[in-house]
This record gives C-alpha cells, sequence and structure tokens, in this order.
C-alpha cells in the first residue's frame, strides 16, 4: 500500500469514525498534512485537527490555521503539552503552543493583515490533483485517466497552477512540491 493510499485511508477512517481530534504531522508523506486537515475538515466537519511539527515558522503555522487546524505544537513540545492541546481543542477552542502564539502576536503587531497569501492557497482543488500526479511522475494523459478528464484539461490546470506558483518547469515543481510537503523522498525515490 503506497503512502497516499495510507492517508486516503485514514481520512475515510476520520470520516467514518468521526474522532473528536486528529493529530497530524505538517509533513505526511504522499500528501501534505494541510491536505489531510482540508480534507478532515470536509468530510468530517465535527472533528477538529491539532498539527504537530518541526516547522514553527509563521507561514506554516498561519496556513495550519487557514486550512482548519485548530491547534499548531511543535514535536519538542512535552507529553503534557499535547494532552493539554487535544483537550482545549476538543472542548471548542484553538490552541497555539506558547513559544508560537508569541510569534504569531509579534507577527500580527508588526504585519496586521498585510501577511502574503501562500500562492498554493490560491490552487484549485482540481489544480492541486493535477499537481500531485505530475510531481509523482504521471503523464498529462495518465493523469486525465486517473481524474477522468481529458489531457488538454490536465494541461490546462498544469499552465494554470505552474503560473500562480510563479514556476517555469518540471524540475521546479518538484522542488516546490518537496519544500512545501506535497511530495517526500521516502527511500531515495519521488515515487510511491
Amino acid at each position: 500500500m503506497g503512502a497516499k493510499t495510507i492517508v486516503l485511508v485514514a481520512v475515510q477512517l476520520v470520516e467514518s469514525l468521526e474522532p473528536d481530534v486528529v493529530v497530524l504531522d505538517l509533513r505526511l508523506p504522499g500528501l501534505g498534512g494541510l491536505e489531510v486537515a482540508r480534507e478532515v475538515g470536509l468530510r468530517s466537519p465535527r472533528t477538529r485537527v491539532v498539527i504537530l511539527s518541526v516547522h514553527i515558522d509563521d507561514i506554516s503555522v498561519m496556513n495550519a490555521l487557514r486550512n482548519g487546524a485548530a491547534g499548531y505544537i511543535p514535536k519538542t513540545a512535552s507529553a503534557d503539552e499535547l494532552i493539554r492541546a487535544i483537550r482545549h481543542v476538543a472542548a471548542g477552542g484553538h490552541y497555539l503552543s506558547p513559544p508560537i502564539c508569541e510569534r504569531v502576536i509579534q507577527s500580527y503587531v508588526r504585519d496586521g493583515d498585510e501577511t502574503p497569501r501562500d500562492a498554493y492557497e490560491t490552487l484549485t482543488a482540481r489544480e492541486r490533483q493535477v499537481m500531485h500526479l505530475v510531481v509523482e511522475g504521471y503523464t498529462s494523459r495518465e493523469a486525465a485517466s486517473r481524474l477522468s478528464i481529458g489531457r488538454r484539461t490536465v494541461e490546462m490546470h498544469r499552465a494554470n497552477l505552474m503560473h500562480k506558483l510563479s514556476l517555469r518547469n518540471q524540475a521546479e515543481l518538484i522542488r516546490y512540491a518537496l519544500r512545501r510537503g506535497v511530495l517526500s523522498l521516502e527511500g531515495g525515490s519521488c515515487a510511491e
């Protein structure tokens, strides 16, 4: 079973079991934690998401919150803090680890609401699907077949996402996907 399949099965389990809280790593193999958080929000709106990540920069935190996360804590947090975050989020609140909370407040005070929007957030769901397939090595024809759309439609979505992300070629798209956590290099390979 490939990493992407495992993630999709996990989302389906969340949908069927409807847990109160799901704890996600920001960088899941095959499909990023933000994608999973978004899917959980769509398929199981009562389930709250806590992100556990090594990335505590402002953009990662804000993207997680914009994509439905109700909590965000660093992987260096203690077990007590993780439990506190889960309980707080399960009760309907939001939780940011104290160091993250301080950074977010400083960033907001400094920048206000002028934080530039992440270009990835401007992609449509279909553009994201095409991006995932393209970076996994599927040709336009293969992606079209998997998505049950025309090859030219895939190429149009690909051109749109490349424009939105200001990327010029396949190599830049793959580097972007690696940095963004959309693609991981498990076992030395880009494929599942």
